[in-house]
């Protein structure tokens, strides 16, 4: 499940990256099918590593997991509900915050399955 999870999560990232390059290097915001793309893996994803966590199949890492990409989410929410849809240039330092919180969660992943 947690390989699964993993896997999940690094084709979300790949969407991550491309809109991060859209945001930084043309200045505007990513296509909205791509951000909902990006989001439907990522919580497909989320949703396999609670699954785990809360069935007690998974090391204390993925707990950890968790916890980053929730605060990574609500970064993904603000973004979409608060910027994209009043059609705002998204902020590079919340761009740069979620990032950082789903790397070190799928990191933590990462860990949680192959280490």
């Amino acid at each position: 499940m947690l390989q699964t999870a993993a896997i999940l999560f690094l084709i979300a990232a790949l969407g991550g990256l491309v809109m991060a390059g859209i945001r930084f290097a043309a200045k505007r915001n990513p296509p909205a099918w791509l951000a909902m793309l990006h989001g439907l893996l990522a919580a497909s994803g989320l949703t396999l590593l609670v699954y785990a966590v809360c069935t007690g199949a998974a090391p204390p890492l993925a707990t950890l997991a968790v916890a980053l990409f929730l605060f990574a989410a609500a970064g993904g929410a603000v973004m979409s509900l608060v910027y994209k849809w009043h059609d705002r240039l998204l902020p590079a330092w919340l761009v740069m915050a979620h990032a950082t919180l789903a790397v070190l969660g799928f990191l933590c992943v990462l860990a949680a399955a192959f280490g």
